[in-house]
């Protein structure tokens, strides 16, 4: 399968009184507001960290479902949490934190099954980051 998917930046000023929209082609995204202050402080609006770490949790999370399935499993709940971390310019690491409910499985099962999701999921192949994963598991 391939297939291409489109976003948009829109800048107007300087890097820190500037200010920005995000626009996604799927139209989730619509002129989103980014800006210094909702990178690096805590005003409202996106940012490119927050948006990777959608996009990171929502791909390990659909691939775990994928490789659950093959497995002859079918999750009741799979919630994932991403944390991104900027320093110095870059991003170093994203922490993935997921809790998982997917009845007749084992824990062990479970852990193994994840890790394949975190190693394969294609975002997480794109990212040039140290990846770690914590699960917890509801049986």
């Amino acid at each position: 399968m391939k297939f291409n998917r489109t976003a948009s930046a829109h800048w107007e000023g300087g890097g820190k009184d500037g200010k920005g929209s995000l626009t996604t082609e799927s139209g989730v995204l619509q002129k989103s507001p980014y800006a210094f202050k909702t990178r690096f402080e805590d005003a409202v609006g996106t940012n490119p960290e927050e948006l990777i770490g959608a996009a990171h949790a929502g791909c390990f999370t659909m691939q775990l479902s994928f490789f659950l399935v093959e497995k002859g499993f079918t999750a009741e709940s799979l919630d994932t949490n991403a944390r991104v971390f900027f320093e110095d310019g870059s991003i170093p690491k994203i922490e993935l934190e997921l809790n998982g409910k997917v009845p007749g499985m084992e824990e062990s099962k479970f852990k193994e099954i994840a890790n394949k999701a975190k190693e394969n999921c294609p975002v997480s192949k794109l990212l040039d980051a140290e990846i770690t994963l914590k699960t917890t598991f509801d049986s």
